[in-house]
């Protein structure tokens, strides 16, 4: 079904898709990681429908170190994804994620997960309806399954759906990672991952059942009036955010910049990109291989000055960013090209008293 959605999405336009190969990647199974302070980093199992869809949310998380879609509690040794959607080897689609439990804790990893899924949907999840679609628990020890019974429970109770929930609570048993074009779907296809998510309902249903919540607990970047936005804007500024302007290469605040921080939109202040995903493309413009906050960026069809090119633009400030093109590095081999005017570079030392300090971790050694 996810691939019927893209089709009738992508009618109008011709684009390629990235497939990669089918090497598998290869996780520990039962022995939980370390890192280099030797803290045990542990697991977390959860399937709620399209893993594609369950990957982001989780990932930008601080103290998530990993998340790999792949398929779980079924019967077939090392399933493919052609076999798992048959819907006859009971494995569920999911992800699992690794995480430091120093940083963020299970609590917290479930809170996120209720807000992805219509947990009273015993079918799959929005389109996509079958036994691998449903949505499920997947604890790794007593004292998740504990947590999961009680954040089950408190749910019920909160009287936020009609309908009963459904959400099954299942003993973890082994994991097998989807094939390599599944891994960080959002950001090897994002044209063809922006339109299934849309596609598919489930962002209109997080909006209709979670929008009051998400917006509670998180900050929310609005764009000023347009006299607010004259005043605080340079005019080279203005013309790229707000009249699609393009600044000159090479002559430009961080086609160069080498320090170690995040770049927001100058217009509104939201999240946009890391140090850590930029590279020199050589083109004279900022340029990255992946967004830091892939919510906050949109992309959109342009087909001005004679070209066809995906044009990428801010989420809430709908800021006029630059264009994304497919001749970047791994891991995405995407080249996020950004206009300096359009961004605001934040210091690493700077990220606490700026108001961005969840993101300090990006830059732990």
């Amino acid at each position: 079904m996810k691939e019927m959605i893209i089709i009738l999405f992508l009618l109008p336009f011709v684009v390629s898709m990235c497939t990669g190969n089918d090497k598998r990647r290869e996780i520990s199974q039962n022995t939980p990681a370390k890192n280099e302070a030797d803290t045990p980093l542990e697991k977390a199992t959860f399937a709620g429908g399209c893993f594609w869809c369950m990957e982001p949310p989780f990932e930008k998380l601080d103290g998530v170190i990993d998340v790999i879609p792949g398929y779980t509690g079924g019967h077939n040794e090392d399933p493919t994804y052609n076999e798992v959607s048959t819907g006859t080897t009971g494995h569920y689609e999911a992800v699992q994620i690794t995480y430091d439990s120093s940083k963020i804790t299970y609590k917290e990893l479930l809170d996120v997960f209720w807000t992805q899924i219509d947990p009273t949907d015993a079918y799959g999840q929005f389109v996509d309806k079958g036994s691998q679609y449903k949505t499920a628990i997947f604890y790794h020890d007593e004292e998740q399954k504990q947590l999961a019974e009680e954040s089950k429970e408190k749910l019920e109770k909160s009287g936020r759906f009609e309908k009963p929930i459904v959400t099954e609570i299942k003993a973890y048993t082994k994991f097998y990672p989807a094939e390599d074009y599944h891994q960080d779907y959002y950001t090897k296809s994002p044209v063809h991952y922006q339109m299934y998510k849309m596609g598919s309902g489930r962002e209109q249903f997080k909006e209709k059942m979670w929008g009051d919540y998400m917006n509670s607990k998180s900050h929310v970047y609005e764009k000023p009036s347009d006299e607010e936005i004259k005043k605080k804007l340079t005019p080279l500024q203005f013309n790229v955010t707000q009249a699609c302007g393009t600044e000159p290469p090479f002559n430009n605040a961080y086609w160069d910049n080498k320090r170690e921080g995040i770049y927001v939109d100058i217009v509104s202040g939201e999240p946009l990109f890391s140090s850590r995903d930029k590279f020199d493309s050589g083109s004279g413009w900022p340029s990255f291989t992946k967004p830091l906050e892939p919510s906050n960026v949109v992309e959109r069809i342009d087909s001005s000055h004679g070209m066809v090119r995906t044009e990428v633009r801010s989420s809430n400030a709908d800021s006029h960013l630059g264009h994304v093109f497919k001749d970047g590095p791994a891991p995405t081999g995407l080249r996020y090209c950004t206009n300096s005017a359009a961004l605001r570079f934040i210091p690493k030392e700077d990220l606490e008293k700026e108001g961005y300090g969840q993101y300090k971790s990006l830059f732990d050694d």
